[in-house]
């Protein structure tokens, strides 16, 4: 409630700057907060990792939240409606639980490993395209403060959109990851991501039926902060693409 209502005073905002191209409002402060005191109300002793708070510690060390309480701050700032709320539950390394909401447009995207993945409680599905020719594809694009990934992204995007039919940037990863989930894109791929831009993805999108892997082919999505996504075949073709 507190986003929704900021977002629509967002030219009164006061901002502060993190760093060339990233800021953080205090929306996104106020948002972290009570996520943070209503997750510790209902599960006492488990950890936290987030993006404005960073590390709690907790007294169970087998579960941690992953908190990105406002994922696609400069889509927030410039009045795009496209930003989400994003928490994912890890049990001893593996994400067993992710809720992305978009306040905005009140899409809430929910999913449990071995229960689904849906949307406003219809289940998800990734897509059945099987060809890259016919996909639509996902991306992150660095911004102003990791220019030093400008050339290696510039050459990947040359390379997959000559094989794709388009592809698309949101401005927030954690929604990119559920549109895969929800056969909206066919496949997606990002470098220099944090745990909580995609936990809670990485487990909608399994649960969609889809595939993920960090942009070497491995499952370490989470350390190495990359991730490549999509349906069986999609996933697989796009990996190739990039990989390397």
């Amino acid at each position: 409630r507190g986003l929704k209502r900021d977002f629509g005073e967002v030219e009164n905002l006061q901002v502060s700057v993190k760093g060339p191209g990233d800021f953080v409002t205090l929306a996104d402060q106020k948002a972290e907060k009570t996520v943070f005191e209503e997750l510790s109300k209902a599960r006492p002793g488990y950890g936290f990792v987030m993006e404005e708070g960073g590390v709690v510690e907790g007294t169970d060390k087998s579960h941690t939240w992953h908190v990105d309480p406002l994922d696609g701050t400069t889509n927030f700032l410039h009045g795009v409606p496209i930003f989400g709320v994003s928490i994912a539950l890890v049990r001893e390394g593996q994400v067993i639980a992710g809720v992305v909401y978009n306040p905005a447009v009140d899409d809430m995207f929910v999913a449990e490993r071995g229960q689904g993945a849906y949307l406003n409680n219809r289940r998800l599905r990734v897509s059945g395209r099987n060809k890259l020719t016919d996909s639509l594809i996902g991306c992150g694009v660095p911004h102003l403060g990791k220019r030093r990934e400008h050339p290696r992204f510039l050459d990947e995007l040359d390379t997959v959109m000559a094989k794709v039919t388009n592809v698309r940037r949101l401005g927030a990863a954690a929604l990119d990851m559920c549109f895969v989930a929800a056969g909206r894109y066919d496949g997606y791929w990002e470098r220099g991501i944090k745990s909580w831009d995609i936990a809670a993805g990485l487990v909608m999108i399994k649960e969609a039926g889809g595939f993920t892997t960090d942009c070497d082919g491995g499952q370490d999505m989470l350390e190495k902060g990359t991730v490549c996504a999509g349906n069986e075949a999609i996933q697989a073709a796009l990996l190739g693409l990039i990989k390397g």
